[in-house]
């Protein structure tokens, strides 16, 4: 290996290291850099820290191609390469229904240095899942994965949404459990957080078949909606009552203004209604797949054109928007350069997902305009059906996460190894040339005052 090929080593950032049974919401605000650990695994040295140069791909002594698993006993980690990176999704690929994917789990090791080749390879989460904080997110994926996650490699369907906290003042926020929305979204800095739970307590009435439970009357916020502005509506999780949220939705999307109990004359002049991802179906414990965000979605396009006569521009986030994959982009970036000290994109990120409509599509779509690859591959452990033919095709399509993993570090072995056999049979090349060169240079010519030979 050239000494060009390596990174000149940087003094890393110090990280935090917290236990996944006892991480405070507070002490995963503070501006450190925290990674979230398995209480086993607490009192283990970190690798979360480690500054690593680039890996040797092709090592000089390799004549065939063995797999990243084949090698009897692992050698110890030297490396973090700095040519390529995993994206994620998590529901159908990593977990489902709550039970973490027995491959997923070795996967995460393989990537954290559990292979043939001695190398970590730097991953990132993108799930169009959300309803939670990203910091609560990663204590949950590190007990259920078994693995160091730190909310700076984690993406929710509504994190990018967080980039809005300044355009818009109060603002709905609709799905998930109890008040963890509204934490949520207070977190990203909006300064007025409402929920459905408020209206209601403002006046029964708005849900006739819907009526707040004791807790929900203890949590939701007294105020008079006739005099509240509400800018914008953002549905960050799964609705928990569909027909009580959609009304209420509707009523504002009709309103003057954005003020509850008046209408429109045009029925469009109500706030923009902003959805944290689009899937219309998902993988969850049941055999088959459950209605997702993107279902209440139609539903409500489908309401509000039978009520109006008018179509509806809703926005979505999450994949497969082109919004999620270039905040994925400069995440994975930021994420390199403080755990790793890699202060440059990675030249491939193999995305692993299960569904076809928005991990598969949105990777793709990405692909044809980033400056780096991405590559698709597909998973069968979700949505994604055998037998079936996926609307949208992946680069690649494997059992689980570790076959995926596998996949991915064999290709980039491959292509490491051709590319150092190309330069090889170039220099030397250009050294039999060198070499063919002197042997025929001709003899100087003589002078020019001097008689030539013709024999010479």
């Amino acid at each position: 290996m050239s000494q060009a090929s390596l990174l000149l080593p940087q003094r890393p950032r110090a990280f935090r290291r917290l236990s996944s049974e006892d991480a405070t919401q507070e002490a995963l605000n503070t501006r450190s850099p925290t990674v979230v650990v398995p209480p086993k695994h607490l009192m283990a040295p970190s690798d979360a820290h480690e500054v690593a140069a680039a890996m040797e791909l092709a090592r000089h002594e390799l004549e065939e191609f063995s797999s990243p698993m084949s090698s009897p006993e692992t050698p110890p980690v030297t490396n973090v390469t700095d040519k390529y990176a995993f994206a994620f999704d998590i529901d159908g690929v990593l977990i489902r229904g709550g039970r973490p994917i027995p491959e997923a789990i070795e996967a995460m090791k393989v990537l954290n240095g559990k292979n043939a080749y001695g190398i970590k390879v730097p991953y990132i989460f993108v799930t169009n899942g959300g309803g939670k904080t990203e910091q609560e997110r990663c204590i949950q994926l590190s007990k259920q994965l078994e693995i160091e996650v730190s909310p700076g490699q984690f993406i929710c369907g509504h994190t990018p949404m967080r980039e809005m906290a300044t355009k818009y003042q109060t603002v709905l926020v609709v799905g998930g459990e109890g008040e963890k929305c509204r934490q949520v979204a207070e977190g990203y800095g909006f300064k007025d957080v409402v929920t459905p739970g408020d209206i209601i307590k403002d006046n029964p009435d708005t849900t006739p078949f819907r009526k707040l439970t004791t807790d929900e009357v203890s949590n939701s916020r007294a105020r008079n909606f006739a005099e509240v502005k509400i800018e914008a509506i953002f549905v960050f999780a799964d609705s928990r009552d569909w027909a009580g949220d959609q009304q209420i939705i509707l009523d504002l999307l009709m309103s003057k203004g954005g003020y509850l109990g008046t209408r429109s004359e045009t029925f469009n002049e109500g706030p923009p209604v902003f959805f944290s991802h689009n899937d219309v179906i998902w993988s969850a414990s049941h055999d088959l797949t459950r209605l997702g965000m993107g279902a209440l979605r139609l539903s409500l396009e489908a309401m509000y054109k039978a009520v109006t006569g008018m179509d509806l521009n809703t926005t979505a986030f999450g994949k497969p928007q082109m919004g999620t994959f270039q905040f994925a982009t400069r995440l994975l970036q930021q994420w390199r350069r403080d755990t790793h000290g890699i202060d440059a994109p990675p030249e491939t990120v193999y995305f692993v997902g299960d569904t076809p409509e928005s991990d598969i599509r949105g990777t793709n779509d990405f692909n044809k305009q980033s400056e780096n690859t991405w590559y698709s591959i597909l998973v069968r452990t979700g949505v994604f059906q055998e037998g079936t033919k996926p609307k949208f095709a992946p680069k690649a399509t494997v059992d689980n996460a570790l076959e995926a993993v596998l996949h991915g570090m064999e290709r980039e072995t491959k292509k490491a190894f051709k590319e150092n056999l190309s330069l090889t049979s170039a220099k030397l090349a250009g050294t039999a040339i060198e070499e063919v060169s002197s042997e025929n240079t001709p003899i100087a010519s003589p002078k020019a005052d001097e008689p030539s030979n013709p024999l010479a």
